[in-house]
């Protein structure tokens, strides 16, 4: 596991986080269709521990700052911050 395989599973995590904001919530609440939120939802969830280990893996074997840590912590809770913080260490995948 390295570099690659983070920026992987942070567009994943990414595209399930994006899909339950603007699909499965919109179902649930507009449409009264909460089946998609049930397995969205734990998918993005998988996902979102998948993509926090990993980059605590990376951050201790690359030797990166904590600041950088944080950082990734802080975009993989907001909408479209994973597709950002990917560009942050994309200088970084060797």
């Amino acid at each position: 596991m390295n570099v690659k395989t983070l920026r992987i599973v942070g567009f994943l995590e990414g595209i399930s986080f994006l899909l339950l904001l603007f699909v499965a919530m919109p179902l649930k609440y507009i449409w009264d269709n909460p089946i998609w939120v049930k397995h969205v939802g734990m998918g993005h969830g998988v996902l979102f521990i998948a993509f926090v280990a990993l980059l605590y893996w990376v951050c201790q074997k690359m030797k990166w700052s904590n600041r950088l840590f944080i950082m990734g912590l802080i975009a993989s809770i907001l909408p479209f911050g994973p597709f950002i913080f990917d560009r942050k260490i994309k200088q970084f995948e060797s």
